[in-house]
């Protein structure tokens, strides 16, 4: 097999939820443990930091391997999703798996009965490559991102050192539930007995939750907003400056108002690896913020790509990012032009809410079945006081919104879902 041919496989023989949506979502932890046997379980091999929450998740997962990597441990990462190739979710100090590893794997499970290894999806497949690539190569340390919820999700057959939930809100309700407390209870089945959990966020609404599960499961829990990692910070275009009061004054290049709440959940959960014995410096710490995107290859955070028109992509595409997008995004030089797709699963209403009114937007559709029709969020944005026009496809409404930006001397911005801007990447790289 080409790897292009093993892609194919994996995207279209495979059920996947970044293309079909809910449809290919398994849970349950029977299929992800009945490959990993066939494959050795590999998984047992590994010490790892398991992450989950709604939003933050894989910058957290990114800041803390590039801390573990400028320590000296050998860190595997794996995230989900890509936006350029799919050898990007799998990474060991920042170099992805090679795509002759990825070829081999698929051949290799390919010749596996089908009954005795359970018709894995596509995230399940990707999951045991991962955890397998990292046995092989005997990384010291594993970050693993939770894919969806966390009780249920493949990535729950790891043995973590450290559990890490960076926030709750309301995103893929369908198959997590309707409030909050249902969502966080999700996330908190990350929880092993004996093993520290970092909670960065949380409320009266969901911290008893947290709490009623580590008490069943005997795990120490750690609140991050009750430490003070932070003295104080601040943003100016293109790094924020955390003077903190164990690792001294740290130039992060990840921008996005949100990461000022997942500094704070990162710093206590290295505060957390430290008292469980690693050996951390504060340089490593400074190290690790400061060169995030070069040491683990992040992609696609409040992320320039181009200065003239000034324009920036970020992959939030739920009411809890968006929270924090929409007031940043009003803050970029006017006229501002937005360039928009969402998947058709989303609360577009409950994101609109949060969308600058004085912005001309672009509304597109994203080259998956999941995508939503741009006409109709065009049409729903009318009602909610956003001007702007449906477009086919993502680069059509980039190369016009890039033309009106050239002429009127504003910014843009990309967004709404990870397809939108991996579509960008692709146009412009």
């Amino acid at each position: 097999m080409t790897y292009n041919e093993t892609l194919e496989f994996l995207y279209t023989r495979l059920a996947a939820f970044h293309r079909i949506g809910t449809a290919a979502y398994k849970p349950g932890l029977e299929t992800i443990r009945r490959l990993c046997a066939i494959m050795g379980n590999p998984q047992k091999r590994l010490k790892c930091i398991h992450i989950a929450g709604t939003n933050g998740k894989g910058s957290t997962a990114h800041t803390i391997a590039a801390v573990l990597t400028a320590a000296g441990y050998k860190t595997g990462l794996y995230t989900s999703p890509h936006l350029l190739d799919f050898n990007e979710r799998i990474r060991i100090d920042g170099q992805p798996i090679g795509h002759n590893d990825v070829i081999r794997f698929v051949e290799h499970f390919r010749t596996l009965d089908p009954e005795e290894c359970g018709d894995p999806s596509f995230f399940e497949l990707a999951t045991a490559l991962a955890l397998k690539h990292f046995a092989r190569n005997n990384v010291d340390y594993a970050v693993i991102e939770v894919g969806l919820g966390g009780r249920l999700d493949s990535t729950n057959i790891v043995n973590p050192v450290l559990s890490v939930i960076t926030n709750i809100s309301l995103d893929h309700t369908s198959i997590l539930g309707d409030t909050r407390a249902e969502i966080a209870y999700e996330k908190a089945g990350i929880f092993k007995k004996d093993i520290p959990a970092v909670i960065g966020e949380s409320d009266p609404e969901i911290r008893p939750v947290f709490q009623n599960v580590a008490t069943a499961t005997g795990t120490p829990l750690v609140f991050a907003e009750e430490q003070t990692p932070i003295r104080s910070c601040t943003a100016i275009p293109g790094e924020i400056t955390y003077r903190t009061t164990a690792y001294g004054t740290l130039h992060s290049v990840l921008t996005g108002n949100c990461q000022i709440h997942n500094a704070t959940t990162i710093l206590v959960a290295i505060d957390t690896l430290i008292g469980l014995g690693l050996n951390i410096s504060p340089e490593n710490v400074r190290e690790g913020f400061s060169r995030v995107c070069e040491l683990t290859g992040l992609m696609g955070r409040w992320m320039k790509i181009s200065d003239s028109p000034l324009t920036i992509c970020d992959t939030g595409h739920n009411p809890g990012a968006w929270q924090y997008l929409g007031p940043h995004i009003a803050a970029m030089p006017g006229p501002r032009h937005i360039v928009l797709g969402f998947m058709s699963d989303k609360d577009i209403r409950h994101i609109m809410d949060h969308m600058d009114r004085d912005a001309r937007y672009y509304f597109v559709r994203p080259s998956t079945p999941r995508a939503a029709s741009p006409e109709q969020i065009s049409t729903y944005a009318a009602g909610c006081g956003l001007q702007g026009m449906p477009f086919n496809s993502v680069i059509d409404g980039y190369m016009q919104a890039k033309s009106d930006a050239l002429k009127s001397g504003g910014s843009i911005f990309v967004g709404g879902s990870t397809f939108v801007v991996s579509e960008v990447l692709q146009h412009i790289k």
